[in-house]
């Protein structure tokens, strides 16, 4: 393995360096890249049991803040999605999204479709700061419930 490599390794190890991991974990989740955040969260919490609300925030922080990068390259992005406007799939979930405006950020938590919503949410210029609360909520209860159901299931 070539040096670099051991050294963003180490620098990157959870008991260490734990909840920045976290952070850049989860950060990096919610954007369009496929990395998931709860094997780190999941790791931290086995390691380090009493960081159980110091880890949900920063978890839900980075995976907010992702949420809001995506936010930013959707609304960015508007005029390059135009030639996909006439798509009866792209039409119907448009419409869709246009009706549950901001409120359709709740469901910015669900895989594979859930971070392209929220640069769908930019693309529609829904209002940035209630799609960032409605994100917040919406991933806040994600990690809570999954981490809680795994941390039941492997106790120890």
């Amino acid at each position: 393995m070539p040096a670099w490599m051991e050294t963003l390794f180490a620098l990157l190890a959870l008991p260490q360096y734990g909840l920045s991991t976290l952070f850049v974990a989860a950060f990096v989740s919610a954007t369009l890249l496929p990395v998931g955040s709860e094997p780190a969260l999941f790791g931290l919490l086995k390691l380090n049991p009493d960081l159980f609300w110091s880890a949900m925030a920063v978890a839900t922080a980075g995976n907010t803040l992702g949420g809001m990068v995506d936010w930013w390259m959707g609304y960015g992005a508007h005029k390059v999605a135009d030639k996909y406007a006439h798509s009866h799939v792209h039409v119907k979930a448009l419409d869709m999204l246009e009706k549950l405006g901001p409120k359709a950020c709740l469901l910015a938590w669900l895989p594979i479709v859930g971070d392209p919503l929220c640069a769908v949410a930019g693309w529609l210029k829904f209002p940035f700061w209630p799609c960032v609360g409605y994100m917040l909520v919406g991933k806040f209860l994600r990690y809570l419930c999954m981490t809680t159901v795994l941390l039941r299931l492997f106790p120890n």
